[in-house]
């Protein structure tokens, strides 16, 4: 069976077919089973998985529809993000933000609440205007911003049907360019964390949690100029990146395309590390100091499985199952090396130490919360449910996963 793209998840799905078109679609729902809708594979758990069949969305034709008066442009939900920005570029036209792969796919990414960074930003959900899915009576169904059912069905993890196609908003294409800061201290980012997370359009920090150096701060921005320094650090004039290897972006202070500098890695080549298991934690920005410490605390335990943490921003939207529902948040991530027993011990020490700031996980990383412990930090969570069972009574779309954190009722 087919794995998770870093080869460190194995979907136990019993079938799997790669639809051709929305007809293959409605036709693997009406067949009855359990169905559940599998993209570009960027989960790290059974989050997609399921008992019946795996219905691959990658093989719909792209099916591009630009709309330059409302500002949107719709696509099947199984386009790679890259894919989506070379042909909006072409014609004038960009995405407001972008995760820092351009390798996932939209249907995919929105539906998980993923995210690029930015205090400005919010995650990539929020650039959904409307979208299309395969219902449980494998009938075509739309929901528009403004529609009663909207705020729930956009990060919708999948668990009410297969979506088809996503309508987003895009702006006029833009000019970036991306600076490295370093040597600033963790006394320093602590301080004054905003100054940091504030530093450009979008920020990334990289750390291995190691002595009194915060590591590299990444700064993505629109603006002609950077500034030689960001609290008590100093900008590299040079190729100096906290990721090595020939699929990155082009930094160094060069402007370029907005869909060359947003993501940091390129399109035409693999991305990240591969075999790594990743998880991602969101907390108030508010409390971001307090949070960064009680994780910085852990360091020595942390840093034998840790390939890089990288923390980012997004800003505060009204989608019910978002990990950034009604509060500007910072995000903690790790990238691990493929120790498995090793992270799983780990995680329940992180969450502990982030419990006291409500951390909400990443839904498509690996985490150990429960369904108590979602609904203590979703506060819309019986909301959703109750949304994603009137629409699916049945629990077509249901798994596991789901039904273990209080997503769907349990059957």
């Amino acid at each position: 069976m087919t794995k998770n793209w870093a080869g460190t998840y194995e979907y136990s799905a019993p079938r799997m077919v790669v639809a051709q078109s929305v007809d293959d679609v409605r036709r693997i729902v009406a067949e009855g089973g359990r169905v559940r809708a599998l993209g570009t594979r960027h989960s790290f758990t059974d989050l997609p998985d399921t008992t019946g069949t795996l219905v691959d969305v990658t093989g719909l034709a792209p099916d591009f529809v630009l709309d330059e008066k409302e500002h949107t442009v719709t696509v099947a939900a199984g386009v790679r993000y890259g894919i989506l920005a070379l042909w909006l570029d072409e014609r004038g036209w960009a995405l407001r933000n972008m995760g820092s792969l351009p390798h996932i796919n939209v249907g995919g990414a929105t539906a998980t609440g993923t995210h690029g960074s930015g205090d400005g930003n919010g995650v990539l959900s929020t650039g959904v205007r409307a979208l299309r899915y395969v219902g449980a009576d494998a009938e075509v169904h739309e929901v528009r911003r403004g529609d009663a059912s909207f705020d729930a069905l956009i990060v919708g993890l999948g668990a009410y049907g297969i979506v088809v196609a996503v309508t987003l908003d895009i702006v006029p294409s833009y000019v970036m360019r991306q600076d490295i800061y370093t040597g600033v201290t963790w006394d320093a980012a602590l301080a004054a964390y905003g100054d940091i997370s504030g530093a450009g359009y979008s920020v990334s920090v990289f750390s291995r949690w190691e002595g009194d150096d915060l590591g590299f701060v990444w700064v993505k921005s629109t603006a002609d100029a950077a500034p030689d320094t960001l609290l008590d650090g100093v900008r590299e004039t040079g190729p100096a990146s906290p990721l090595t290897g020939d699929n990155i972006t082009e930094v160094g202070g060069v402007p370029g395309p907005w869909m060359l500098r947003l993501p940091h890695f390129r399109l035409d080549v693999e991305p990240s590390f591969g075999d790594e298991i990743q998880s991602e934690y969101f907390v108030d920005r508010a409390v971001a100091a307090d949070a960064l410490s009680a994780v910085r605390a852990l360091g020595d335990s942390i840093r034998p499985h840790l390939i890089v943490t990288e923390l980012r921003s997004a800003a505060a939207d009204e989608l019910w199952l978002s990990p950034a529902y009604r509060r500007d948040v910072v995000i903690i991530h790790f990238t691990w090396f493929n120790h498995p027993a090793e992270v799983a011990a780990l995680l329940p020490r992180i969450e502990e130490a982030l419990a006291p700031f409500a951390a909400r996980p990443h839904w498509g990383k690996l985490h150990t919360f429960d369904a108590e412990r979602i609904a203590a930090v979703h506060p819309r969570i019986a909301d959703a449910r109750t949304v994603f069972e009137r629409l699916d009574p049945e629990g077509v779309f249901s798994n596991a996963h789901l039904e273990r954190l209080g997503v769907r009722a349990e059957r």
